[in-house]
């Protein structure tokens, strides 16, 4: 690759992703998971449209696999753990009593009515079962259903791709067949358990050191947090050949609850950047798949797959999972529907075309026409069923970033001011900062107590005060700030110094 193609590469990359930027918004509006237009952009781009070709299957699985870990560990770091910890054993079977439920009733559909052999019937089982985390965190968070409905999709979604994995990965090679089921019920049992022990203790040290080592700049702190979470799915992997995803998901619920420095900053950097992941993921999957390679029997086949997996397989698991729990009908009736399908099966369905599996683009196809098909059908009709079923949450509030959103829509900047031992703020009463008009002091931070501060509030040293300016008086407030600092409560108006400058 020279500077010239490197150069090609570079601007084709940034246009499709400002257009996948845009692209969110309309899906939003449309009520419509964002990874049915990112499929289409990579559909547009690939062999059928623009004629960019990728038919790269190992690369495709091995970016994928990269991709989720990056979603689930934006996942587990916004997913609330009040929410989830009383709904986590449910989650648990969900996801491996669940899935297993699914994969039979799916894999008998397709041997016995459809005729496959038993080798593409489990695949297709396994590939279809799991529900995709980067679609329920989604689209749930735009449906304010009861924390307890949300906390169980979002366990479910960050613990089943485990299991399936392993299934899929085994019937590929063969390994299943050799070594039975309950040599892959053990492994199961394994690979989960201890990856999620792993990940609880990567999660417990990495808040000890973060804790303990200050950093440099606020800007490093997301990236330590993105890359201890990797380091528990890679070292889970590599070194204990467990589930790299539960040990992931863990270490990032762990992050996520613990009260750690610049935590918005984090958020919003692990945000923008499961956005990329996503949206990379789902260009590179449209551009793997060969429209003009699907055929009517593959629609009808996905149709007939889809039907066994959503309708009977996933209320089937729901029903036999979530009964014992004693969840009543009309919750148990969301969760099998809102179980939905994403990135996740089209991954999944890259492990047989690398392994080279008979019939294993068929199987591709059938998938991505499975996943396409569905997504469209189910996204969209979640705040009605959920209206309908009743089970939305009459308190529930639409989560903000609250030290960004209102402030953008007033144009202004949040100013933190901290105030040290020598500084002549200290003594100096709020009226006295005389701060220009509009400008507020909306909190002072004092001994680790907030509170709304009065005129008549005096500041002390080691108080952090929070300043909201409008934009165009950001640098006035700023040199005023900085004056009375220096000079104190007689400061005059110009000047960092607290004196006119000429």
């Amino acid at each position: 690759m020279d500077v010239t193609e490197l150069d090609r590469i570079l601007l084709v990359g940034a246009a499709v992703l400002l257009v996948a930027i845009i692209a969110v918004r309309l899906s939003g509006r449309l009520g419509l998971p964002s990874l049915l237009i990112y499929l289409g952009m990579g559909l547009a781009l690939g062999e059928a449209g623009l004629g960019i070709r990728f038919d790269d299957a190992e690369l495709a699985h091995a970016l994928g696999f990269a991709a989720l870990v990056i979603i689930l560990t934006e996942g587990g770091l916004t997913t609330r753990w009040n929410e989830v910890r009383p709904v986590m054993p449910l989650g648990v079977v969900l996801a491996t009593v669940g899935v297993a439920v699914s994969v039979g009733v799916v894999a008998c559909v397709a041997h016995y009515i459809l005729g496959l052999d038993w080798q593409i019937s489990v695949l297709l089982g396994a590939v279809t079962s799991p529900t995709d985390a980067a679609a329920v965190f989604s689209v749930l968070r735009r449906v304010p259903v009861r924390p307890r409905l949300r906390g169980v999709l979002e366990a479910e979604s960050g613990l089943n791709d485990a299991p399936t994995v392993l299934l899929v990965t085994l019937v590929s090679t063969g390994d299943i067949g050799e070594r039975g089921l309950a040599h892959f019920a053990g492994l199961v049992v394994y690979e989960l358990v201890v990856g999620a022990l792993f990940g609880l203790l990567v999660g417990w040290a990495s808040v000890g050191l973060l804790r303990r080592v200050a950093l440099g700049s606020a800007g490093l702190y997301p990236l330590a947090i993105m890359s201890l979470a990797v380091i528990s799915y890679a070292g889970g992997t590599v070194l204990l050949h467990v589930s790299g995803f539960a040990a992931v998901y863990v270490t990032s619920l762990v992050l996520g609850r613990a009260e750690l420095p610049h935590r918005m900053a984090t958020r919003s950097f692990v945000d923008g950047f499961a956005w990329l992941a996503q949206i990379g993921l789902f260009v590179m999957l449209g551009l793997l798949a060969s429209p003009g390679r699907i055929r009517l029997n593959d629609v009808l086949l996905a149709l007939v797959i889809g039907i066994a997996v959503t309708v009977v397989g996933r209320f089937a698991a729901v029903a036999i999972s979530a009964t014992p729990f004693r969840v009543p009908w009309n919750e148990q009736t969301f969760i099998a529907w809102a179980g939905l399908r994403g990135a996740v099966p089209i991954v999944l369905a890259t492990i047989p075309l690398a392994n080279h599996v008979p019939e294993a683009t068929r199987v591709f196809d059938v998938v991505f026409v499975l996943v396409l098909l569905f997504t469209l059908l189910q996204g969209p009709s979640l705040p009605w069923l959920a209206r309908r079923l009743k089970v939305l949450d009459d308190n529930a509030s639409h989560e903000v970033d609250i030290d960004v959103a209102p402030l953008e829509s007033l144009g202004a900047d949040m100013l933190q001011v901290q105030i040290p031992s020598e500084s002549r703020l200290a003594g100096v009463e709020i009226g006295e900062l005389r701060l220009p008009n509009g400008v507020s002091v909306s909190l002072v931070i004092r001994e680790k107590r907030a509170f709304v501060p009065q005129r008549r509030t005096v500041l002390r040293a080691g108080d952090a005060v929070l300043v909201v300016a409008p934009n165009a008086l950001r640098e006035q407030t700023v040199r005023r700030l900085r004056a009375v600092s220096r000079a104190g409560r007689l400061a005059g108006w110009f000047g960092e110094r607290g004196r006119e400058q000429h």
